[in-house]
């Protein structure tokens, strides 16, 4: 399995300082010993599109580009179009996987019941950017997320029985399955045969200090997350994808954050 990290939390300041703090995501965790990273699709806009200056900063680093993450807007055709524009990129930078997300709410509740309308139409338009996908070479892998559509277990379930298992796969994210209150481990176990991509963050204990169970994801091996059970659970599947480390909310900063993880994963898994 290869190890990769997430660098969005990197881009947080001026537009003009992006690509900046993107070669410095690179360069750190490039020295931590990270074999992959990943990215929100839009900094192919940090770029001006300009695929080739950001797969020299990838060779330079020794890093490829794993993943690209598209964030739906509930604009069907708008997204759709935005799966061939980031597609292209993918292609032109190496990168083989597209994270598929429903659209957030920030409003309360943060908790809301079943939405069966918009889960079908977010299978709807997975399916068919997932045959676009498929047809470049691409895998769509849909990401379940608090407070989004898509998130609890029948949430999951439902959409993964409206998707065709040829042309969307599951993005399963450690944090995001514990605090939607399943046990993680048997969830990776349940849905195996679909997860093409993994998230990887623990989950601090104490989730009723926060007001948001978000602000409660923490670095891997100091929350309650049984990573071993997940590592087994996708060995004994024949998963040999990517691992991908990611964190919301640095206590310190992203190189701490990321030097801990991947510390954790060296210790406890071997990797």
């Amino acid at each position: 399995m290869k190890i990769a990290y997430t660098g969005w939390t990197w881009l947080v300041n001026h537009k003009d300082n992006y690509v900046w703090e993107f070669e410095q995501f690179l360069r750190e965790v490039s020295d931590l010993g990270y074999q992959e990273v990943e990215n929100f699709a839009f900094i192919m806009d940090y770029f001006d599109g300009d695929a080739k200056r950001v797969k020299e900063l990838l060779d330079k680093y020794g890093l490829k580009m794993a993943n690209l993450y598209q964030h739906y807007s509930d604009d069907d055709e708008k997204d759709y179009e935005n799966a061939i524009k980031f597609i292209g990129f993918m292609k032109e930078i190496g990168a083989k996987y597209l994270n598929l997300q429903g659209t957030m709410w920030h409003d309360e509740p943060l908790v809301r019941p079943l939405d069966k309308e918009k889960v079908l139409k977010y299978a709807k338009l997975s399916n068919r950017i997932g045959q676009l996908a498929r047809d470049n070479g691409i895998i769509a892998c849909f990401h379940p997320h608090a407070q989004t559509a898509v998130y609890s277990q029948e949430e999951v379930q439902l959409l993964l029985d409206n998707t065709d298992p040829e042309l969307v796969s599951l993005c399963l994210d450690t944090a995001h399955t514990a605090i939607a209150g399943m046990d993680v481990v048997d969830a990776f176990r349940r849905w195996a045969d679909r997860i093409a991509y993994v998230h990887l963050k623990d989950v601090d204990p104490n989730l009723d200090q926060y007001d948001n169970p978000m602000k409660a994801f923490c670095e891997l091996g100091i929350g309650t997350i049984n990573f071993r059970g997940v590592y087994r659970a996708l060995k004994d599947a024949g998963y040999n994808g990517v691992l991908c480390v990611e964190l919301d909310h640095r206590p310190v900063c992203n190189y701490r954050s990321a030097q801990i993880s991947r510390q954790y994963l060296h210790n406890a898994l071997g990797l």
